[in-house]
């Protein structure tokens, strides 16, 4: 395998301009495709993105497009940065388009509603890609915070140790600092679930609920992903570093979370139509609730706080509810 010199991203949101102006810092050429040409025009001509990263310039290595084939056309490096429940619909597009030979990195976090697959598998089922070709990005990661420069940890998961030290190397920055981890399945899973959990932590904030519940949430919401985890062949130590700990506690309690601030709105009474008005954009954990409930009930695993936050948000049930009816289950050991 070759260093990675130039990468393609495709997607031009919040995280994915954001990860495009990591890997430009780390000294890559990137591609960025975006559906809207005033996107492309503001990047090519002003290098910004004013629409999800207002203030922040960004490399003069990054150029943008509208034609994914452009984008593509000799990247070592494809990064998929679209929500995960759009992930397959936008890949079929673009499978034929992508290099036999390349690393794909995933952004998504999420578990697909229906097949209840990871987005790893999705994208070896749609792509024919072998799993180790194809890696995840996971961890602490609030766009805003990465793209003002603040430092953070990641994690670059992948089967093949080799690759998801090549993605390391091409990514690094004085900023950035990637892990490696070769658990696929750990990494996915606390990515995914750890949406759902800052959505009743949200939510728990919107109610006006204090630091004891709120600890309390973190703390069993990392029990009930890693009991899932595990389930599906995880390492159990994942769960306690930065793709599980570290994304748990970052995007439960910053307000520049999403998932987050939807929950907040929740717990203030709004509606799912409200609150997605009010965040204008994807809050993973509100799709994801449901293909993970899903995915643990198929393995037999409980996980009372996402069975909660899918009944909020999909069964009506008042947020001051499910937390009495989270605080009355039957009693038992830690």
């Amino acid at each position: 395998m070759t260093e990675i010199k130039r990468a393609a991203v495709l997607s031009a949101g919040s995280w994915g301009t954001t990860f495009a102006k990591v890997m430009g810092d780390a000294g890559r050429d990137v591609t960025v495709w975006a559906r809207r040409p005033e996107v492309v025009e503001a990047i090519n001509v002003g290098h910004v993105n004013p629409d999800y990263l207002p203030g922040i310039q960004l490399p003069a290595s990054i150029a943008a497009t509208t034609d994914a084939a452009v984008a593509l056309d000799g990247a070592d490096l494809v990064v998929l940065a679209v929500p995960s429940q759009s992930l397959r619909e936008n890949l079929v597009r673009w499978a034929s388009l992508i290099d036999r030979g390349v690393t794909v990195v995933s952004l998504a976090k999420g578990i697909e509603l229906g097949t209840l697959k990871r987005m790893s598998e999705v994208i070896g089922e749609v792509t024919g890609l072998p799993a180790d070709q194809i890696a995840v990005l996971t961890g602490p990661n609030l766009a805003p915070e990465i793209a003002h420069a603040q430092p953070t940890a990641s994690v670059v998961a992948c089967s093949d140790f080799e690759r998801a030290a090549l993605v390391q190397r091409a990514i690094v920055t004085p900023y950035f600092r990637p892990y490696t981890n070769t658990d696929v399945v750990g990494c996915e899973i606390g990515g995914a679930a750890k949406n759902v959990i800052a959505l009743a932590y949200g939510m728990a904030a919107g109610l006006g609920l204090g630091d004891n519940t709120k600890a309390t949430l973190i703390t069993r919401g990392l029990a009930e992903t890693a009991r899932l985890g595990e389930r599906l062949g995880a390492d159990p130590r994942t769960f306690s570093g930065l793709a599980g700990l570290g994304d748990l506690v970052a995007t439960c309690s910053s307000p520049l979370s999403r998932n987050h601030t939807f929950g907040e709105h929740l717990g203030r009474g709004d509606s799912l139509a409200a609150a997605q008005r009010a965040t204008r954009q994807t809050a993973e954990g509100v799709k994801s609730c449901r293909s993970i409930r899903d995915l643990a009930r198929r393995n037999g695993v409980e996980m009372p706080i996402t069975e909660q936050v899918e009944r909020v948000c999909y069964e009506d049930v008042p947020p001051s509810v499910a937390v009495t009816e989270l605080m009355s289950r039957d009693m038992k050991a830690e």
